[in-house]
C-alpha cells in the first residue's frame, strides 16, 4: 500500500483474476475483521477504564483507502436511488446499508467539507462491524433499524476486550448489565454514542440500532479523529480511534479498497 499523503485513483477494468482475488481478499477480511472487531475499544468516558494505546503501534504504515466515485446526490442530502441500487448490486451490500453510508458522506461533505470521508470507509467498518446490519441472522429493514438487535460481547476485560464498567442505561441492549457493550450495525459503546448519537434519517431519535443514525455518528467521529481522510496520516488516525487495533485498520483498508475497486 501507499504510504504517502497522496491519494491512489482507483484502476478500472479489473481482469476476471483480479475480481477473483477480490472475492478472496473480501472472503478472508470477512473472518480476520470480525475477529478484530471483537476487540472493539472507542475511547471511553471513563478516564479509569482499561483501554488500548491512543496512537498506533509504529510498525502500522499509514495509509489511505483509493478514491472513490462521488456519490450522486437526491432531494434531501440522499443518496441517489440509481446510485444505490448499482452500488449494492456491485458490492453486495443491502441496499439500506449502502443508501445510509452514502447519505451520511453526502450530509458530512456538506458540514465538514475539509474531511473528504468517502463512502467505501464506512462501509469498510460497516461489514466489519456487522457484515452491515446483518451479524447474527438480522435484517437491516427500510426504515434504518434492524430487526434483530445487535449486540456485541461484553467489554469485560477478556478475550482481548477493553474492560469497561457500564455506568448508565441510557443505550438500550446491555445484556450484562456490569459491563458496557457495543451496540448496533456500526457498534458504539454508550459512553461513544453519549457523546456523537445522530440523527442520520431526520426522525427526530438518535438511535444506535439504525444504520442512518449510526453511519452519520460514524462519520462525524471519523472526521473529528482524522481531519481530511484522504491523507494517509489522518485516515489511519480516525480507523484507529475507532478501535485500537492495528488489525482493525488494515482490516478497513482492505474492506474500502475492495469495495472501491468494484
Amino acid at each position: 500500500m501507499d504510504s504517502d499523503d497522496a491519494p491512489v485513483e482507483v484502476r478500472r477494468g479489473f481482469g476476471v483474476g483480479e475480481w477473483l482475488l477480490i472475492g478472496v481478499a473480501l472472503c478472508v477480511m470477512v473472518a480476520f475483521g470480525m475477529a478484530a472487531a471483537s476487540a472493539f475499544t472507542q475511547s471511553p468516558a471513563d478516564p479509569t477504564a482499561s483501554a488500548a494505546p491512543a496512537t498506533p503501534s509504529a510498525a502500522l504504515q499509514p495509509a489511505a483507502p483509493v478514491v472513490d466515485a462521488t456519490v450522486p446526490v437526491a432531494a434531501g442530502r440522499q443518496a441517489s436511488a440509481q446510485w444505490v441500487g448499482d452500488i449494492s448490486r456491485r458490492t453486495g451490500i443491502g441496499a439500506v446499508a449502502v443508501r445510509a453510508y452514502g447519505s451520511a458522506t453526502l450530509r458530512i461533505a456538506t458540514e465538514q467539507p475539509a474531511c473528504r470521508l468517502g463512502w467505501t470507509t464506512l462501509a469498510g467498518i460497516g461489514g466489519i462491524e456487522s457484515l452491515h446490519g446483518t451479524d447474527g441472522g438480522a435484517s437491516v429493514l427500510p426504515d434504518g433499524r434492524t430487526s434483530l438487535p445487535i449486540i456485541g460481547p461484553a467489554l469485560d476485560g477478556t478475550n482481548g476486550t477493553a474492560a469497561i464498567r457500564s455506568t448508565d442505561e441510557t443505550v438500550p441492549w446491555h445484556g450484562d448489565m456490569r459491563w458496557d457493550h457495543a451496540v448496533g450495525p456500526l457498534q458504539f459503546i454508550p459512553s461513544t454514542w453519549e457523546r456523537w448519537q445522530s440523527d442520520g434519517n431526520d426522525d427526530g431519535v438518535a438511535d444506535p440500532g439504525n444504520i442512518f443514525d449510526a453511519a452519520y455518528a460514524a462519520s462525524r467521529y471519523l472526521c473529528a479523529s482524522g481531519g481530511n481522510l484522504t491523507t494517509a496520516a489522518g485516515w489511519t488516525a480516525a480507523i484507529f480511534s475507532y478501535n485500537h487495533s492495528d488489525a482493525y485498520v488494515r482490516s478497513v483498508l482492505a474492506y474500502a479498497n475492495a469495495y472501491a475497486a468494484r
